[in-house]
């Protein structure tokens, strides 16, 4: 593996990254990707080039607008590093393969709905459409590891677990969560989306009883769902087979 190839897909990734930011906050309130151009949420004040380089730019100016001085949220700067190391996880492992592109794809994914969930509590359709037709289409020809009936399974059970649950809780998991879900099965096939509903529950749960033993928060406080369902999935997408096994070790 040559590791100027692999810097450059790192910096690539955050490229990509800063720009997942955009679409996660842009698209939930129906704005233009192009315009009005970047520019500070506080002052209006129009970004120049320099204000605009992930990750560094939040860095030099101390986490804080350069002109009005006004704090700037660190899940920018956190978004383009996931990104990044994301990106060059993919390349480390898949090289510039179709699945690599795929996995790109679906990593893109996963990080503009966690930039929209964290902003606005919304997964939003014009985000989960367009990847669910192209996920539906492309893992008809790249399926290395599953069939494509259990991707179809997979999707079909992601959407029709999360409905009943809806139904059944009076609407305790949001409409987009329950299509995400259905998106993640396609994607990854039944037996990774079962890991990833267990996985993404676990850390959700987990952030659950932090919040009420730090903030007092309790049962009926709001929280994104999806930045975990996206957690759970790059786990099983990544080393989902190897948890598997690891899990059934204790039994066999």
């Amino acid at each position: 593996m040559d590791f100027a190839i692999l810097l450059l897909v790192f910096l690539f990734g955050l490229l990509f990254g800063s720009f997942f930011n955009v679409v996660g906050l842009r698209v939930p309130q129906e704005q233009s990707l192009l315009a009005p151009p970047s520019h500070c949420p506080t002052c209006k004040k129009q970004l120049k080039p320099i204000d605009l380089i992930p990750i560094l730019s939040y860095l030099i100016a101390r986490g804080k607008c350069r002109y009005c001085r006004a704090p700037i949220s660190s899940v920018y700067p956190l978004i383009e590093l996931a990104t990044g190391i994301l990106f060059a996880a993919v390349y480390a492992v898949y090289d510039f393969t179709p699945v690599a592109w795929l996995y790109l794809l679906f990593i893109s994914l996963l990080v503009i709905i966690t930039v929209s969930d964290l902003a606005y509590r919304i997964i939003p359709d014009k985000v989960l459409l367009p990847f669910f037709l192209v996920f539906l289409v492309l893992r008809f020809f790249i399926h290395p590891d599953e069939t494509y009936l259990s991707h179809l399974i997979g999707m079909v059970l992601g959407f029709t677990i999360f409905y009943i649950i809806a139904i059944v809780s009076g609407n305790g998991i949001g409409g987009g969560d329950i299509k995400l879900f259905a998106v993640v099965g396609l994607f990854l096939g039944y037996p990774l989306l079962l890991l990833t509903i267990l996985l993404s529950t676990f850390f959700g749960a987990f952030y659950g009883v932090l919040l009420m033993i730090f903030r007092g928060a309790g049962r009926k406080t709001k929280v994104p769902f999806g930045p975990f369902i996206a957690l759970g999935a790059l786990l099983a997408l990544f080393k989902g087979y190897d948890l598997i096994a690891w899990y059934f070790s204790f039994f066999y």
